[in-house]
Protein backbone atom coordinates (compact mmCIF):
# COMPACT_ATOMS: atom_id res chain seq x y z
CA UNK A 1 0.00 0.00 0.00
CA UNK A 2 1.50 3.25 -1.11
CA UNK A 3 1.46 6.64 1.27
CA UNK A 4 -0.30 9.24 1.21
CA UNK A 5 1.73 12.24 -0.45
CA UNK A 6 1.68 15.14 2.57
CA UNK A 7 -0.38 17.73 1.35
CA UNK A 8 2.01 20.64 2.72
CA UNK A 9 4.42 19.37 -0.58
CA UNK A 10 3.65 19.98 -4.43
CA UNK A 11 5.53 20.96 -7.36
CA UNK A 12 5.87 24.56 -6.48
CA UNK A 13 7.83 23.23 -2.92
CA UNK A 14 9.73 21.38 -5.55
CA UNK A 15 10.51 24.68 -8.08
CA UNK A 16 10.89 26.50 -4.42
CA UNK A 17 13.48 24.49 -3.22
CA UNK A 18 15.38 24.24 -6.44
CA UNK A 19 15.32 28.15 -7.23
CA UNK A 20 16.32 29.19 -3.69
CA UNK A 21 19.32 27.10 -4.42
CA UNK A 22 19.40 27.72 -8.34
CA UNK A 23 20.17 24.63 -9.50
CA UNK A 24 20.54 23.33 -13.05
CA UNK A 25 17.68 22.29 -15.11
CA UNK A 26 18.38 18.76 -14.91
CA UNK A 27 18.49 18.57 -11.22
CA UNK A 28 14.82 20.10 -10.86
CA UNK A 29 13.44 17.73 -13.37
CA UNK A 30 14.95 14.96 -11.20
CA UNK A 31 13.66 16.22 -8.19
CA UNK A 32 10.25 16.36 -9.72
CA UNK A 33 10.32 13.19 -11.54
CA UNK A 34 11.03 11.47 -7.75
CA UNK A 35 8.18 13.47 -6.02
CA UNK A 36 5.44 12.55 -8.75
CA UNK A 37 6.67 9.01 -7.99
CA UNK A 38 4.94 8.72 -4.54
CA UNK A 39 2.22 7.98 -5.48
CA UNK A 40 2.55 4.95 -6.94
CA UNK A 41 5.36 3.78 -4.53
CA UNK A 42 5.75 1.71 -0.90
CA UNK A 43 7.35 2.07 2.27
CA UNK A 44 10.45 -0.04 2.89
CA UNK A 45 9.64 -3.44 3.11
CA UNK A 46 9.45 -4.95 6.46
CA UNK A 47 9.82 -7.99 8.18
CA UNK A 48 6.12 -9.32 9.01
CA UNK A 49 4.68 -12.65 10.63
CA UNK A 50 0.95 -13.28 10.32
CA UNK A 51 -0.75 -10.98 12.26
CA UNK A 52 2.25 -8.39 12.92
CA UNK A 53 4.55 -5.97 11.59
CA UNK A 54 7.53 -6.39 13.19
CA UNK A 55 8.05 -2.31 12.37
CA UNK A 56 4.72 -0.13 11.13
CA UNK A 57 6.70 3.00 8.96
CA UNK A 58 2.90 3.60 8.05
CA UNK A 59 2.55 5.09 11.74
CA UNK A 60 4.76 8.34 11.01
CA UNK A 61 2.50 10.94 10.19
CA UNK A 62 4.66 12.50 7.57
CA UNK A 63 2.10 15.72 7.58
CA UNK A 64 3.33 16.75 11.04
CA UNK A 65 6.98 15.20 10.64
CA UNK A 66 7.90 17.16 6.87
CA UNK A 67 8.70 21.15 7.05
CA UNK A 68 10.29 21.24 3.50
CA UNK A 69 10.54 24.85 2.93
CA UNK A 70 12.33 25.24 6.65
CA UNK A 71 15.16 23.01 6.52
CA UNK A 72 18.31 24.39 8.49
CA UNK A 73 21.53 21.89 9.03
CA UNK A 74 24.99 23.19 10.38
CA UNK A 75 27.19 20.70 8.23
CA UNK A 76 31.52 20.47 8.52
CA UNK A 77 33.47 18.96 5.95
CA UNK A 78 37.14 18.32 5.86
CA UNK A 79 38.95 17.34 3.43
CA UNK A 80 41.93 15.37 2.78
CA UNK A 81 44.97 15.97 0.49
CA UNK A 82 43.83 15.42 -3.67
CA UNK A 83 39.96 14.60 -2.51
CA UNK A 84 37.17 17.55 -2.94
CA UNK A 85 34.62 17.63 -0.13
CA UNK A 86 32.31 19.87 -1.20
CA UNK A 87 28.43 20.98 -0.03
CA UNK A 88 26.26 19.72 -2.83
CA UNK A 89 25.51 23.55 -3.52
CA UNK A 90 29.65 24.31 -4.25
CA UNK A 91 29.42 20.90 -6.22
CA UNK A 92 26.84 21.71 -8.87
CA UNK A 93 28.77 24.64 -9.70
CA UNK A 94 32.22 22.54 -10.37
CA UNK A 95 31.37 19.47 -10.96
CA UNK A 96 28.10 19.17 -12.75
CA UNK A 97 28.34 17.49 -15.51
CA UNK A 98 30.08 14.35 -13.27
CA UNK A 99 27.07 14.85 -10.71
CA UNK A 100 24.30 14.49 -13.69
CA UNK A 101 25.93 11.64 -14.60
CA UNK A 102 26.47 9.65 -11.24
CA UNK A 103 23.71 11.13 -9.40
CA UNK A 104 21.00 8.58 -8.89
CA UNK A 105 22.82 5.77 -10.28
CA UNK A 106 23.39 3.69 -7.14
CA UNK A 107 20.58 4.93 -5.28
CA UNK A 108 17.17 5.10 -7.63
CA UNK A 109 14.58 7.42 -6.10
CA UNK A 110 12.10 4.84 -7.40
CA UNK A 111 13.54 2.36 -4.95
CA UNK A 112 10.11 3.07 -2.41
CA UNK A 113 8.51 6.15 -0.95
CA UNK A 114 11.07 7.27 1.55
CA UNK A 115 14.08 7.49 -1.09
CA UNK A 116 11.64 9.29 -3.53
CA UNK A 117 10.56 11.88 -0.69
CA UNK A 118 14.70 12.51 0.06
CA UNK A 119 15.50 13.03 -3.34
CA UNK A 120 12.54 15.40 -4.15
CA UNK A 121 13.14 17.46 -0.99
CA UNK A 122 17.03 17.32 -0.43
CA UNK A 123 18.55 20.62 0.55
CA UNK A 124 21.67 19.36 2.31
CA UNK A 125 24.59 16.70 1.25
CA UNK A 126 27.87 16.17 0.26
CA UNK A 127 30.00 15.36 -2.64
CA UNK A 128 33.35 13.26 -2.21
CA UNK A 129 35.35 13.05 -4.99
CA UNK A 130 38.41 11.40 -5.62
CA UNK A 131 40.57 11.17 -8.70
CA UNK A 132 42.44 8.48 -10.15
CA UNK A 133 45.43 7.41 -7.96
CA UNK A 134 44.63 9.51 -5.30
CA UNK A 135 44.83 7.99 -1.50
CA UNK A 136 42.66 10.07 0.76
CA UNK A 137 42.30 9.24 4.23
CA UNK A 138 40.21 11.37 7.17
CA UNK A 139 37.84 12.74 5.13
CA UNK A 140 35.07 13.76 7.67
CA UNK A 141 31.36 15.44 7.32
CA UNK A 142 29.84 15.99 10.40
CA UNK A 143 26.07 16.74 10.44
CA UNK A 144 23.64 18.56 12.93
CA UNK A 145 20.06 19.21 12.23
CA UNK A 146 18.27 22.25 13.54
CA UNK A 147 15.07 21.74 11.96
CA UNK A 148 11.96 19.87 12.04
CA UNK A 149 12.84 17.78 9.33
CA UNK A 150 16.32 17.30 7.12
CA UNK A 151 16.86 15.74 4.27
CA UNK A 152 20.68 14.89 3.15
CA UNK A 153 22.02 13.31 -0.01
CA UNK A 154 25.77 12.45 -0.25
CA UNK A 155 27.66 10.77 -3.56
CA UNK A 156 31.08 9.73 -3.48
CA UNK A 157 32.58 8.73 -6.18
CA UNK A 158 36.44 7.24 -6.65
CA UNK A 159 37.86 6.59 -9.88
CA UNK A 160 40.06 3.83 -10.66
CA UNK A 161 42.98 2.89 -8.15
CA UNK A 162 42.39 5.65 -5.25
CA UNK A 163 41.23 4.98 -1.96
CA UNK A 164 39.45 7.15 0.83
CA UNK A 165 38.04 6.46 4.11
CA UNK A 166 35.47 8.68 5.32
CA UNK A 167 34.12 9.66 9.01
CA UNK A 168 30.17 10.84 9.38
CA UNK A 169 28.83 12.08 12.14
CA UNK A 170 25.40 12.44 12.45
CA UNK A 171 23.43 14.52 15.54
CA UNK A 172 20.85 17.41 16.45
CA UNK A 173 22.38 20.94 16.68
CA UNK A 174 21.01 23.95 18.66
CA UNK A 175 17.65 24.03 16.68
CA UNK A 176 14.71 24.82 18.95
CA UNK A 177 12.19 22.24 17.95
CA UNK A 178 8.88 20.93 19.68
CA UNK A 179 7.48 17.94 19.02
CA UNK A 180 8.88 15.12 16.67
CA UNK A 181 11.35 15.10 13.92
CA UNK A 182 12.23 13.30 10.75
CA UNK A 183 15.78 12.83 8.97
CA UNK A 184 16.36 11.43 6.05
CA UNK A 185 19.82 10.04 5.00
CA UNK A 186 20.69 8.64 1.46
CA UNK A 187 24.21 8.21 0.28
CA UNK A 188 25.62 6.72 -3.02
CA UNK A 189 29.38 5.24 -3.24
CA UNK A 190 30.47 4.72 -6.96
CA UNK A 191 33.72 2.64 -6.37
CA UNK A 192 35.57 2.77 -9.69
CA UNK A 193 37.87 -0.51 -10.72
CA UNK A 194 40.65 -1.25 -7.83
CA UNK A 195 39.49 1.73 -5.69
CA UNK A 196 38.50 1.21 -1.33
CA UNK A 197 36.30 3.05 0.22
CA UNK A 198 35.90 3.03 3.68
CA UNK A 199 32.63 5.15 4.75
CA UNK A 200 31.89 5.07 8.40
CA UNK A 201 29.04 6.55 10.28
CA UNK A 202 27.62 7.27 13.43
CA UNK A 203 24.48 8.49 14.48
CA UNK A 204 23.19 10.00 17.81
CA UNK A 205 20.45 11.68 17.30
CA UNK A 206 17.94 12.85 20.02
CA UNK A 207 14.84 10.45 21.16
CA UNK A 208 12.45 12.88 19.72
CA UNK A 209 13.80 11.70 16.04
CA UNK A 210 12.77 9.29 13.20
CA UNK A 211 16.10 8.27 11.51
CA UNK A 212 15.85 6.83 7.84
CA UNK A 213 19.06 6.17 6.21
CA UNK A 214 20.09 4.27 3.10
CA UNK A 215 23.64 3.70 1.98
CA UNK A 216 24.33 1.90 -1.21
CA UNK A 217 27.65 1.40 -2.78
CA UNK A 218 28.48 -0.20 -6.25
CA UNK A 219 31.87 -1.83 -6.25
CA UNK A 220 33.74 -2.38 -9.71
CA UNK A 221 36.65 -4.54 -10.69
CA UNK A 222 38.92 -5.21 -7.89
CA UNK A 223 37.03 -2.41 -5.95
CA UNK A 224 36.30 -2.37 -2.12
CA UNK A 225 33.29 -0.86 -0.67
CA UNK A 226 33.55 -0.93 3.68
CA UNK A 227 30.53 0.11 5.97
CA UNK A 228 30.63 0.77 9.51
CA UNK A 229 27.51 1.98 11.03
CA UNK A 230 27.21 3.03 14.57
CA UNK A 231 23.64 3.75 15.68
CA UNK A 232 23.00 4.88 19.00
CA UNK A 233 20.43 7.32 19.30
CA UNK A 234 16.91 8.51 17.74
CA UNK A 235 13.68 6.86 18.61
CA UNK A 236 13.06 4.89 15.24
CA UNK A 237 15.74 4.52 13.67
CA UNK A 238 15.76 2.69 9.75
CA UNK A 239 18.61 2.00 8.62
CA UNK A 240 20.08 0.29 5.29
CA UNK A 241 23.50 -0.33 4.62
CA UNK A 242 23.83 -2.35 1.04
CA UNK A 243 26.47 -3.38 -1.48
CA UNK A 244 26.12 -4.45 -5.14
CA UNK A 245 29.14 -6.33 -6.11
CA UNK A 246 29.12 -5.75 -9.85
CA UNK A 247 32.94 -6.17 -10.67
CA UNK A 248 35.14 -9.68 -10.44
CA UNK A 249 37.13 -9.82 -7.05
CA UNK A 250 35.16 -7.17 -5.94
CA UNK A 251 34.32 -7.01 -1.69
CA UNK A 252 32.97 -5.70 1.01
CA UNK A 253 32.48 -5.33 4.36
CA UNK A 254 29.24 -4.47 6.73
CA UNK A 255 29.93 -3.88 10.28
CA UNK A 256 27.19 -2.75 12.44
CA UNK A 257 26.46 -1.84 16.50
CA UNK A 258 23.67 -0.28 17.89
CA UNK A 259 22.86 0.61 21.79
CA UNK A 260 18.97 1.03 22.51
CA UNK A 261 17.35 1.64 25.83
CA UNK A 262 14.02 3.08 26.99
CA UNK A 263 11.65 2.56 24.26
CA UNK A 264 13.68 2.84 21.45
CA UNK A 265 13.09 0.90 17.71
CA UNK A 266 15.72 0.10 15.57
CA UNK A 267 15.33 -1.65 12.25
CA UNK A 268 18.73 -2.78 10.72
CA UNK A 269 18.93 -4.34 7.44
CA UNK A 270 22.44 -5.22 6.11
CA UNK A 271 22.26 -6.57 2.32
CA UNK A 272 24.98 -7.40 -0.56
CA UNK A 273 24.59 -8.79 -4.01
CA UNK A 274 26.92 -11.22 -5.52
CA UNK A 275 26.83 -10.38 -9.25
CA UNK A 276 30.12 -10.82 -10.19
CA UNK A 277 32.74 -13.98 -9.71
CA UNK A 278 35.26 -13.84 -7.16
CA UNK A 279 33.69 -11.70 -4.96
CA UNK A 280 33.81 -11.79 -1.00
CA UNK A 281 31.59 -10.14 1.69
CA UNK A 282 31.63 -10.14 5.32
CA UNK A 283 28.71 -8.80 7.64
CA UNK A 284 28.41 -8.49 11.25
CA UNK A 285 25.89 -6.47 13.64
CA UNK A 286 25.90 -6.44 17.52
CA UNK A 287 23.45 -4.63 19.11
CA UNK A 288 22.34 -4.54 22.79
CA UNK A 289 18.93 -3.96 24.12
CA UNK A 290 17.67 -2.41 27.56
CA UNK A 291 14.47 -1.25 29.44
CA UNK A 292 11.54 -1.79 26.48
CA UNK A 293 13.94 -1.07 23.46
CA UNK A 294 13.63 -3.16 20.14
CA UNK A 295 15.77 -4.39 17.78
CA UNK A 296 14.42 -6.17 13.91
CA UNK A 297 17.35 -7.24 11.90
CA UNK A 298 17.50 -8.54 8.22
CA UNK A 299 20.48 -9.99 6.52
CA UNK A 300 20.50 -10.66 3.07
CA UNK A 301 23.59 -12.42 0.82
CA UNK A 302 22.39 -12.84 -2.09
CA UNK A 303 24.33 -14.51 -4.80
CA UNK A 304 23.86 -14.62 -8.30
CA UNK A 305 23.65 -17.00 -11.27
CA UNK A 306 26.93 -15.96 -12.79
CA UNK A 307 28.79 -14.92 -9.26
CA UNK A 308 31.53 -18.11 -9.54
CA UNK A 309 33.83 -18.86 -6.75
CA UNK A 310 32.03 -16.40 -4.17
CA UNK A 311 32.69 -16.58 -0.60
CA UNK A 312 29.86 -14.63 1.50
CA UNK A 313 28.88 -14.92 5.38
CA UNK A 314 26.79 -12.95 8.38
CA UNK A 315 26.59 -12.75 11.52
CA UNK A 316 24.11 -11.32 13.92
CA UNK A 317 24.09 -10.96 17.35
CA UNK A 318 21.90 -9.24 20.18
CA UNK A 319 22.13 -8.72 23.88
CA UNK A 320 18.85 -8.05 26.19
CA UNK A 321 19.56 -6.44 29.46
CA UNK A 322 16.08 -6.01 30.20
CA UNK A 323 13.07 -8.95 30.76
CA UNK A 324 11.02 -5.86 28.84
CA UNK A 325 13.28 -5.56 25.59
CA UNK A 326 12.69 -7.12 22.33
CA UNK A 327 14.65 -8.63 19.31
CA UNK A 328 13.92 -10.50 16.56
CA UNK A 329 16.77 -11.25 13.56
CA UNK A 330 16.15 -12.84 10.35
CA UNK A 331 19.02 -13.67 8.39
CA UNK A 332 18.60 -14.96 4.85
CA UNK A 333 20.64 -16.67 1.97
CA UNK A 334 19.89 -16.46 -1.42
CA UNK A 335 21.85 -18.95 -3.99
CA UNK A 336 21.53 -19.12 -7.23
CA UNK A 337 24.89 -20.44 -8.11
CA UNK A 338 26.63 -23.60 -6.34
CA UNK A 339 30.17 -22.79 -6.42
CA UNK A 340 29.65 -20.75 -3.92
CA UNK A 341 30.96 -20.75 0.40
CA UNK A 342 28.52 -18.68 2.75
CA UNK A 343 26.86 -19.02 5.94
CA UNK A 344 24.73 -17.08 8.24
CA UNK A 345 23.97 -16.88 12.16
CA UNK A 346 21.86 -15.05 14.53
CA UNK A 347 21.87 -15.12 18.10
CA UNK A 348 19.37 -13.51 20.63
CA UNK A 349 19.99 -13.93 24.29
CA UNK A 350 20.32 -11.86 27.72
CA UNK A 351 23.56 -11.72 30.00
CA UNK A 352 25.15 -15.45 30.72
CA UNK A 353 23.83 -15.86 34.56
CA UNK A 354 26.91 -17.75 35.50
CA UNK A 355 29.54 -15.51 34.01
CA UNK A 356 27.86 -12.95 36.54
CA UNK A 357 27.53 -15.04 39.26
CA UNK A 358 31.55 -15.60 39.15
CA UNK A 359 32.02 -11.87 38.36
CA UNK A 360 29.96 -11.06 41.82
CA UNK A 361 31.53 -13.60 43.96
CA UNK A 362 34.74 -12.14 43.35
CA UNK A 363 33.62 -8.34 44.77
CA UNK A 364 32.60 -6.68 41.51
CA UNK A 365 29.49 -5.34 42.00
CA UNK A 366 26.53 -6.36 40.04
CA UNK A 367 26.03 -3.63 37.88
CA UNK A 368 29.40 -3.50 37.42
CA UNK A 369 30.44 -6.87 36.43
CA UNK A 370 27.23 -6.23 33.74
CA UNK A 371 28.73 -3.41 32.42
CA UNK A 372 31.52 -4.75 31.25
CA UNK A 373 30.24 -8.45 30.11
CA UNK A 374 28.26 -5.49 27.91
CA UNK A 375 31.66 -3.44 27.03
CA UNK A 376 32.97 -7.29 26.31
CA UNK A 377 30.21 -8.46 23.87
CA UNK A 378 30.94 -5.56 21.72
CA UNK A 379 34.88 -6.03 21.30
CA UNK A 380 34.52 -8.63 18.14
CA UNK A 381 32.20 -6.28 16.33
CA UNK A 382 34.77 -3.13 17.68
CA UNK A 383 37.78 -4.90 16.72
CA UNK A 384 36.46 -4.88 13.14
CA UNK A 385 36.03 -1.44 12.93
CA UNK A 386 39.82 -0.19 11.38
CA UNK A 387 39.02 3.76 12.09
CA UNK A 388 40.55 4.59 15.29
CA UNK A 389 38.66 7.32 15.65
CA UNK A 390 35.54 6.26 15.05
CA UNK A 391 35.47 2.90 17.17
CA UNK A 392 36.69 5.17 19.81
CA UNK A 393 33.55 7.39 19.71
CA UNK A 394 31.29 4.45 19.89
CA UNK A 395 33.23 3.02 22.65
CA UNK A 396 32.66 6.41 24.34
CA UNK A 397 28.86 6.61 23.65
CA UNK A 398 28.32 2.68 25.17
CA UNK A 399 30.17 3.78 28.31
CA UNK A 400 27.93 6.95 28.21
CA UNK A 401 24.41 4.61 27.75
CA UNK A 402 25.51 1.89 30.78
CA UNK A 403 26.15 5.47 32.88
Amino acid sequence: MSTQVPLSISEDTIHTISEERDEPQWLLERRLEAFRLLDDLDLPDVIETPGRRWTNLEDLEFEALVDPLNQSDETERVSAEGAEVLSFADALDEHSGLLEKKFGSVVSADTNYLTALSTALFTTGTFIYVPEGVDAEDVKVKAEMNSRSLFSHTLVVTEDNASVTILERIENGDGDVDGDRYFSNLVEVDAGENSYVQYGSLQNLDDDVYDFTLKRGDAATYATVNWIEGNIGSRLTRSDIETELNGDSSESKIVGAFFGHEDQHFDVNARVWHNAEHTTADLVTRGVLDDEARSVYEGVQDVGRDAWDTSSYQRENTLMLSDDSEADASPKLIIKNHDTEASHSATVGQVDQEDLFYMTSRSISEQQARDMLVKGFFVPVLEEVEVDELREDIESLIAARLR
